[in-house]
């Protein structure tokens, strides 16, 4: 396979296919319930490898936490200043990967840390100089201290009232859904099925030991029986609902009881446009009244303020921000920025489930938690990953896989290849420093090498709102396994997380191509009630 296993004509993902596989191939290596960055990564790993892979998603791909994150690819600042080591050169060695292995949608972005009181500079400046040296080979530029004047020429809307100088060093950012998509699809160019709106129901059995699974597709209430001796359990925050099921199942009274291992932490994310922060460099600022660290990041022509550290026991699909979240996010921004940030200047807000990895003998604030995943199997065979972060995604597949083989749920086979591996649309990285980046706003800059062939599709000319045409929606539906309005504007494009009361108006429009393309008629009135929820800002 070549280092692009993707190029134009894509692969079409058409729903009937994909459930028509699913029920002429019931037997499979290996089956991962959970389609998000760490499922999918999990699918590629393992497709890659040879195994005979099915993925299936209760929703669409990276509609929980992986479509809500801070939108950096980045080693943690925040874990270094805590001595977790370990974890940091971890992170920054896959941080490279990623921004390797998609160009086109993971890119450098420098961040700017102002400093007021004397000592900040100096402190800060050699806390990420050990920064810099622990990422080693696998470095983006060096840190550099500044002064009052640098800082103001880089940042030029922060607070200058005892500005004493700052310290600029750099990090990734990403487009997370995208990614997310590109994973997918490249796992399906390696073999892999992955069918989104399809739900695990139930795990099987045989003699005490799985056997494979029945899932649902959620759109007819067809039942599939999958045949798999290996089943991975990566539903992120939801992890435990499966893991009840597998310890409740009646194996003779061998399997006991199991004691939840996810603690849930919400981060919640204000939107507002460029002119607060007017840089192409993102803001932060390490230690917030609370000890929390803030964000103000440039991304697709907006700016993302966040993100709060909230302990949380709601696992709705779509969490509601709590007023002091809101409030503390303002509220610190103001301290930063000489143009505060309003209510009224939101224009979306969103919460992404953070799936905490939970110590039964630890209490405490969500912040000191583990980050770090975990993988458990169970007496069954039921295999469990939890934890982590976006930017280590596929160091967590590889240790499922290496769990797995330990366990002999897998026949042994080849190592993982996806630390050189490029993900589908990957321009060489020489023609990618050339492209549109992530804080320019572009609609077409995360196709990559596909992007001639959106602009074959009819409607290329016809523009919906800034970010997205005709085109867009209709390689939306025919490649990338776009079923609903929401799966376009929240996913395949970024519309309802920049700009919600502009999705909601163009929501019309993408229900009209969508009938088109899938037939049906999309509920438009089901994604209005979603888009006032982005907008409702407590």
């Amino acid at each position: 396979m070549s280092d692009h296993p993707l190029d134009p004509p894509p692969l079409p993902t058409k729903r009937q296919e994909l459930l028509a596989r699913l029920a002429s191939n019931p037997r499979y290596d290996l089956a991962v319930v959970g389609g998000g960055a760490t499922g999918l990564g999990v699918a590629l790993d393992a497709a890659s490898r040879g195994l005979k892979v099915v993925l299936v998603e209760a929703q669409d791909f990276a509609k929980g936490t992986s479509s809500r994150s801070t939108k950096l690819v980045h080693g943690g600042v925040r874990y270094l200043a805590q001595g977790n080591i370990s974890l940091v050169r971890e992170a920054l060695r896959e941080r490279t990967t990623v921004l390797h292995s998609a160009p086109h949608i993971a890119q450098p972005l420098a961040f700017v840390m102002p400093c007021y009181r004397w000592w900040e500079t100096p402190f800060y400046g050699l806390g990420l100089t050990l920064y810099d040296q622990l990422a080693g080979k696998a470095g983006l530029a060096k840190t550099e201290m500044l002064s009052s004047a640098q800082t103001q020429q880089l940042l030029p809307t922060a607070q200058t009232h005892g500005l004493r100088g700052g310290v600029k060093y750099w990090d990734g950012q990403f487009d997370d859904a995208r990614l997310a998509l590109a994973i997918a699809r490249t796992a399906a160019q390696y073999g892999a099925l992955l069918i989104n709106y399809c739900r695990a129901e139930q795990l099987l059995y045989s003699e005490g030991q799985i056997a494979g699974m029945e899932c649902t597709d959620t759109h007819t209430g067809t039942r599939y029986s999958i045949e798999s001796r290996c089943v991975i359990n990566a539903t992120g925050v939801w992890v435990d609902a499966l893991r009840e099921r597998d310890g409740a199942a009646n194996h003779a009274g061998r399997i006991a009881p199991v004691k939840p291992m996810v603690a849930p932490s919400q981060g919640v994310h204000l939107v507002v446009d460029s002119e607060f922060l007017q840089a192409d460099v993102a803001l932060m600022v390490p230690k917030t009244s609370d000890g929390r660290v803030l964000f103000a990041v440039p991304w697709l022509g907006k700016v993302i303020l966040g993100t709060t550290d909230t302990p949380s026991k709601d696992l709705a699909l779509e969490p509601t921000p709590l007023k002091e979240e809101a409030d503390f996010i303002l509220g610190e921004s103001a301290r930063y920025l000489r143009k505060a940030p309003t209510r009224a200047d939101v224009k979306s807000v969103w919460v992404g489930l953070r799936p905490l990895v939970k110590h039964h003998d630890d209490e405490g604030a969500t912040q000191k938690l583990s980050r770090e995943h975990t993988v458990i199997v169970s007496r069954s065979g039921l295999v469990t990953v939890t934890g982590g972060k976006w930017t280590t995604y596929r160091v967590m597949a590889e240790d499922v896989l290496s769990a797995c083989l330990e366990r002999g749920l897998v026949e042994t086979h080849p190592g993982s290849s996806t630390a050189q591996m490029t993900l589908v649309g990957a321009p060489p990285l020489a023609q990618s420093a050339n492209n549109p980046t992530l804080r320019d706003g572009q609609g077409m800059h995360s196709y990559g090498t596909e992007r001639a062939f959106v602009a074959t599709l009819p409607g290329a000319d016809r523009w919906i709102a800034p970010r997205l045409s005709e085109a867009m929606v209709r390689f939306a539906a025919r490649y990338e396994y776009a079923r609903t309005v929401e799966d376009v504007l929240a996913r395949r494009s970024r519309l309802l997380f920049l700009d919600a009361r502009l999705a909601g108006d163009v929501a019309p429009k993408v229900a009209e191509i969508l009938a088109q393309e899938l037939g049906g008629s999309p509920d438009v009135a089901e994604f209005l009630e979603l888009s006032a929820h982005f907008l409702r800002v407590p």
